[in-house]
Parts: structure tokens; C-alpha cells; sequence
């Protein structure tokens, strides 16, 4: 339960209501658990009078407004913990929406979306289970138990106290049947991720799936994996099947006992007939509260190990984010970028990709970034919004650290593009406008002309109103990458990084584009990533990252003449554009 207790502070949201639904749970017992008494006057009122119907109708009215009364509060019970516990479903939801949203790309990178998915939808679901039905039912049976013992012991202790001796083995078994429904129930939740994973890979990946040809496979992959959760299930399943009849057989004896012993005690005049009747009714009434209770302890089991899953994931610390020495007063940025002795590795026991970089990058400077692959290109520009944070050094933008400038004045001043475009399934308009705070039709037609991508747009049968596929399916590379450019543009930002962003356009497309963003890009930093020495030649400083260090540094002339890197990767594009003109 230790997991489950993390809960409280979405239950102190709602004690209100949860007080009121508890007086509700009294009010309903009290009226279904005066029945009985009922029944048990009626008996023996029936046994000393002859005028029998006048009795009947006297009790039967009384039961059915006894019956409306508890039933009137039964609904109420539901009213107030079965609706708290959407809302506290609500609540939970948002909050693991919020705590994933605010996690850094190390997590993302170290865990499928398919496992993510899982607990946003199972996992949760089954904590809901212990908040609403579980606690309800709960509560239910306690205050069941407590009116009901009393008023068994009142009637005969003796005949109480054999009635109750099963009873302990029915909380041994709800306790062994309890532990192995934890464990099983787990085992069925990582199975869920799994399929949820292989599932959200194959629809991400469809055109990989049947460019290879791998439909059948995949799907009899998919039929393994579905074979390994059902058998699962089935395990828990059975078990879950064996303390059903274990629950009946135990309030079975226990009426048996009521019959046998009740009926002798009644021969011997120990106990009337109203008396064993009401005591009979009153064992009954104790069955559901023992069947639920052995419900609400598979209920509570399924919850704990979800709730641990989920609780794994609330632990999962930010890295990145706003802290004590975050300067609010920093309103916007002007665009200078300084690398001092920084240093970067993904995680502790991995090699370092940037090695002890010193860089200086003036306010409307345009640098751009060449180097082999794997060199630390892409590492290098995800430090300057903070996707990571430096290992050893520090990041500065106008002279200030980037750890002390607020993340969202960090990162709505910087319009980073890059490689592998990614497009939500909705309209070109909204794509485009998704980093602004109001759609600015005309402001979007314009940076969608800067990325050369409006006569695309044009072309379409709805415009910019036109609606993509997932990940923006329904365009071509070049287009992904120009709506993706555009959208950077939009925010207007002081900062501007291609990451290798033109890789999917033609060359005349890519000058075409350049040409509009020297005009938009004047008193703004630009960072160019590229392979394309056509891409970068015209940039101010060029640096050649190799080994995580800067190896060359320079204008394209000067570059050419230190016959380096740069020159051997200019030449090779040299003899590669000589031989498609050959062909």
C-alpha cells in the first residue's frame, strides 16, 4: 500500500465530498440493515395477531420506504466517491501529462512511446479502480461489519460468535490471493507496454513495414507477443477465479452453522423465529460485504503495482528547468552565443562528444558547423536551448548563462530546424502557427514565402487549411523540412539553427531559400549545420568539428587553403557534382 499513499494529497483535494459521501455509505447501511429488524418484528407480530393482512400491509410499507430511503443514498454514495474518483483520475492524468512534458529528451531517448502510453492509459485506469469502486466498497464493508456484528451479538453471542469462525480464513486467502495478483498483474502490465510499443513502432514505421515486405511477420510477431498477454491474463484470471468460489464456500459454512445451530436454539427456545430469521437475513447481508471485500483486494493489488509504475516515472527528475538563480528579469535575448571550455557526454560512463570548445558567436553572425559523421555536430547546437545541459563549462547567450535566463525565454528566442521534420496531423495553418500565442494568418503566409514553401501550400486543394497526415505523411521530405523552417520563423526568433535542415531539397530550392533568409535574418544569429558546401560557404565563420573538438575555424578561402577537413569534404563534393554532370 506504501505506493498507494501517494495518493493522499489527490484525496485532501476532495475531502469534502469524500466526507459527505462517507455519511451517505452510514445512511444507506443504516436504512438497508434496519430491513431486517423489520422482518423480524413482522414475524412475531404475525405469529401473536389474526388480523394478518392489516400487519402485512403495515411492514411491507414500511420496508419499501426503508428500501427508497437507503436506496436514495446509495445513489448518493455514487454521486460523490464515484464521481471524485474521475475527477481525481482527471487530475492524475494531467499531472503525468505535465511531469512527461516537462522531462528532458535523455528520458525519451531511454524509453519507447509504446511503454509511456501504457501507463497514460492502463496504469491509470487501474488506479482509478482503487480510488472510486475500491474505497467506496471499502468503507462500505467496514461500516457494514460494524453495525451488522453488534447487532448479531445482540440477537445471541454464542450463535455470533460460531457464525464468525470461518471468517478468518477468508482473510487469510484474500491475503495469499492478494500477493500473487500484485505480481501477476505486473507481469501483465509490462507485457501490455510491450505490445503497446511494438503496435506504435509498426503504424509509425508503415512504409518501412511494406517497403521490406515484413506484414506477415510483424503480424506473427505481434501474434507472440498477443499469445504471451493473454496467457498472462489467464493466470491471473484463474486465480482471481479461485477465491470467488473460496468467498462462497466460507459464508457458506458460515450459513450453515446460522441454520443448524439457529435451529436448535429455537427448538430449544432459546431464540424465537424472528430472531433466527433476522439473524439469518442479517448473515446474508454479510455475504457481499465478504465477496467485495475479496474484490477490492484484487482491485487494491492491481492498483499498488500500477501505482508503482507510475510513481517510478513521477520520480524521474527534470535535469533541466528553471532554478534559484533563474534571472526573471530577463525578458528577451539579442543573439550572442559564447562557448566557454564546455565539455558534453551523454551519461557518466559514456565517451565525451565535446571536448573543451571555446567559441564566440557575435549578435547577427551567421556560423556554420561542418564536420564528419559523428563529430558533434548536432550535440554541439542542443546545448544552446538546453535540450542538454554542458557536462563541464558553461553556455552563454548576451553574456549571461543560459542556466540563469528563464527556459521559456531561452527557448521561444530560438528557432531551432531540424534534420527529421516532425508534423502534427492537423492543418498547414496551425503546423506553422503552433509556436505562437494567437494563428497569424498573413504572418504565416509570409515566413511559408521565406521558406519557399507558399506555392507548395497553394497547390494544395484547402490551402493552408489543408490537413496532414500523421507526422505530415501526405508531404515529401523537402516539404517537411520548409514547413518546418517556417514554423521556426514564425516565432520571430533572435537565434536561428539549421540542423542540416536543406538536406532534402534540390540545390537551386536551397539557394532560392538562403537568399530570402539573409533579408530576414539581419541583426539575427544564424548556426547552420550542413554537408552541403554550398550551404555553408557563404557564412562569416565556418568551424570543422572532429573528435569533439574544433579542428578548423575560418571563411570558406581560408579554410580551402588550409587543404583540411574542410577541403577534402569540398573537394569530394566538387567530383561528386563533375560526375552527376558526366551522367
Amino acid at each position: 500500500m506504501k505506493n498507494l499513499l501517494t495518493l493522499k494529497k489527490y484525496f485532501a483535494v476532495y475531502k469534502v465530498k469524500l466526507f459527505w459521501g462517507f455519511i451517505f455509505i452510514v445512511l444507506s447501511n443504516a436504512g438497508s440493515l434496519y430491513i431486517p429488524l423489520l422482518i423480524k418484528n413482522a414475524i412475531n407480530d404475525l405469529q401473536k395477531t389474526t388480523v394478518v393482512y392489516g400487519v402485512l400491509f403495515h411492514y411491507a410499507l414500511l420496508i419499501v420506504l426503508t428500501s427508497l430511503f437507503a436506496g436514495f443514498f446509495r445513489f448518493m454514495i455514487r454521486q460523490k466517491i464515484i464521481v471524485v474518483s474521475r475527477e481525481i483520475e482527471y487530475d492524475l492524468r494531467h499531472d503525468f501529462w505535465k511531469h512527461i512534458q516537462l522531462l528532458p529528451l535523455r528520458y525519451f531517448q531511454n524509453n519507447s512511446t509504446g511503454n509511456v502510453m501504457a501507463h497514460a492509459t492502463n496504469d491509470i485506469n487501474a488506479v482509478r479502480m482503487f480510488i472510486g469502486p475500491a474505497v467506496m466498497y471499502s468503507i462500505d464493508t467496514a461500516i457494514s461489519l460494524l453495525i451488522i456484528i453488534p447487532i448479531l451479538i445482540s440477537l445471541n453471542l454464542s450463535l455470533t460468535i460460531y457464525a464468525l469462525l470461518p471468517l478468518p480464513f477468508l482473510a487469510y486467502a484474500a491475503y495469499r490471493v492478494g500477493k500473487l495478483i500484485h505480481k501477476k498483474f505486473t507481469l501483465i502490465q509490462e507485457k501490455f507496454s510491450e505490445l503497446t510499443t511494438m503496435a506504435q513502432e509498426n503504424y509509425a514505421g508503415i512504409r518501412v513495414v511494406k517497403s521490406y515486405v515484413r506484414e506477415e511477420s510483424e503480424t506473427n510477431l505481434f501474434k507472440v507477443l498477443s499469445s504471451d498477454y493473454v496467457k498472462r491474463n489467464m493466470e491471473m484470471i484463474k486465480i482471481q477465479a479461485f477465491i470467488m468460489p473460496i468467498l462462497f464456500l466460507i459464508t457458506g459454512l458460515s450459513l450453515i452453522i446460522v441454520v443448524w445451530l439457529g435451529g436448535i436454539k429455537v427448538i430449544q427456545h432459546e431464540m424465537n423465529l424472528g430472531q433466527i430469521a433476522a439473524f439469518i437475513v442479517y448473515l446474508g447481508e454479510l455475504i457481499w460485504p465478504m465477496i467485495a471485500f475479496g474484490w477490492v483486494t484484487n482491485i487494491i493489488q492491481q492498483a499498488e503495482a500500477s501505482m508503482k509504475r507510475l510513481n517510478k516515472i513521477f520520480a524521474e527528475p527534470y535535469e533541466i528547468n528553471d532554478c534559484f538563480e533563474t534571472d526573471y528579469s530577463i525578458k528577451e535575448i539579442n543573439g550572442k552565443v559564447t562557448f566557454r571550455n564546455v565539455s558534453f557526454r551523454y551519461g557518466e560512463n559514456l565517451p565525451y562528444i565535446l571536448k573543451n570548445v571555446d567559441l564566440e558567436i557575435e549578435q547577427g553572425q551567421t556560423i556554420a558547423v561542418m564536420g564528419y559523421t559523428g563529430s558533434g555536430k548536432t550535440s554541439f547546437i542542443n546545448l544552446i536551448p538546453r535540450m542538454y545541459d554542458v557536462t563541464d563549462g558553461e553556455v552563454l547567450i548576451d553574456d549571461v548563462n543560459i542556466k540563469n535566463i528563464p527556459l521559456e525565454v531561452l527557448r521561444t528566442n530560438i528557432g531551432l530546424v531540424q534534420q527529421e521534420s516532425f508534423l502534427f496531423s492537423d492543418t498547414i495553418l496551425n503546423n506553422i502557427s503552433y509556436g505562437l500565442r494567437d494563428i497569424d494568418k498573413n504572418k504565416v503566409q509570409e515566413v511559408s514565402r521565406i521558406a519557399h514553401f507558399d506555392k507548395d501550400v497553394e497547390s494544395f486543394p484547402s490551402g493552408y487549411d489543408t490537413i496532414m497526415g500523421e507526422r505530415g505523411i501526405t508531404l515529401s521530405g523537402g516539404q517537411k523540412q520548409r514547413a518546418s523552417l517556417a514554423r521556426s520563423l514564425a516565432i520571430d526568433p533572435r537565434i536561428i539553427i539549421l540542423d542540416d535542415s536543406f538536406s532534402a531539397v534540390d540545390t537551386n530550392t536551397e539557394e532560392a531559400i538562403l537568399k530570402n533568409l539573409k533579408e530576414f535574418m539581419k541583426n539575427r544569429t544564424s548556426i547552420i549545420i550542413s554537408h552541403r558546401i554550398s550551404t555553408v560557404k557563404d557564412a562569416d565563420t565556418i568551424i570543422v568539428l572532429s573528435g569533439g573538438i574544433i579542428a578548423e575555424k575560418g571563411t570558406h578561402e581560408e579554410l580551402i587553403k588550409l587543404e583540411g577537413i574542410y577541403a577534402d569534404l569540398h573537394y569530394k563534393q566538387l567530383l561528386e557534382k563533375e560526375l552527376e554532370e558526366l551522367n
